[in-house]
């Protein structure tokens, strides 16, 4: 198949993600021909949990590494997804980890959130066996991967439970997240009561010292208001953060699609290449 056909076959499935019934087409044209992880290892024996790893193509010195949440409303996904993400993130530089965590209904807030601290914490502690440096790890997400991502970022005490301080965390990336939504509907079954609730708003615990962030939002997101990516930035630089943001054309699930078809709007995989760097 010619790779012009691919691509748009490629842009086409991954629009049609939100449907479940194309979500493994749409997975399958996005993987197409990618090789596999470069390893896999179990982060969380007693739920069973495992990441992939994956490399920069060329050796890097001191290589950064991102620790990477799919996102799928809390319910759905699987890290053998997202090979496109894991190997064009790790075209940046960095050592990739896609990370799986316990959905709903496995688990409810925060469960999912712990999972994700626990992922962070054997990043750091393993990173070196992979040619990374775990002085530079960096924790991103899409959507309700982003809202894990975040929260790890803001409320500090997650990744202290797993005895990972947040001044060990080089920086957040936010893809289409929510950080301050409603929760309602089939959702009030992922987050339990409702006296929980505010306890899952990333932007109800900046307090000043979190780490730099990179926030990108799709201006015609219908699904994750880009208010949500616009007030969490405010609020981190009204209390002194370093925050970047960087808003795309399309929806939802554009930072998935620019990922894919890095070429069309090349400036999310340059603006993320640039923040792993560092400043």
């Amino acid at each position: 198949m010619k790779p012009s056909r691919l691509l748009r076959l490629g842009l086409g499935a991954l629009s049609a993600l939100t449907l479940s019934a194309c979500q493994s087409l749409a997975f399958g044209v996005a993987n197409h021909g990618l090789a596999r992880p470069d390893a896999s290892a179990v982060y969380d024996p007693a739920h069973q949990l495992s990441l992939d790893v994956y490399r920069p193509a060329a050796a890097v010195r001191n290589a950064p590494v991102l620790v990477y949440f799919y996102g799928g409303s809390w319910q759905h996904g699987a890290r053998a997804h997202y090979r496109f993400v894991g190997r064009r993130l790790a075209s940046t530089g960095a050592v990739v980890m896609v990370a799986d965590y316990r959905l709903a209904p496995e688990t409810i807030f925060p469960g999912f959130v712990e999972d994700g601290a626990r992922a962070v914490a054997w990043a750091r502690a393993h990173a070196a066996d992979y040619g990374a440096d775990p002085a530079r790890v960096f924790i991103g997400g899409h959507s309700a991967g982003a809202q894990i991502a975040a929260l790890l970022g803001t409320d500090a005490h997650y990744l202290a439970d797993q005895g990972v301080p947040r001044s060990a965390i080089a920086g957040v990336i936010g893809l289409a997240g929510p950080y301050d939504f409603r929760i309602s509907g089939e959702l009030t079954e992922v987050f339990g009561p409702p006296e929980r609730w505010p306890q899952a708003q990333p932007i109800g615990f900046v307090d000043g010292d979190e780490p730099p962030f990179l926030l990108v939002s799709g201006r015609r997101d219908t699904e994750v208001e880009p208010r949500q990516t616009r007030d969490l930035a405010d609020r981190l630089r009204a209390a002194g953060g370093r925050v970047e943001v960087l808003w795309l054309p399309g929806g939802h699930l554009a930072p998935l699609i620019d990922l894919y078809a890095h070429h069309r709007h090349p400036a999310l995989l340059a603006r993320i290449r640039d923040f792993l760097r560092g400043p």
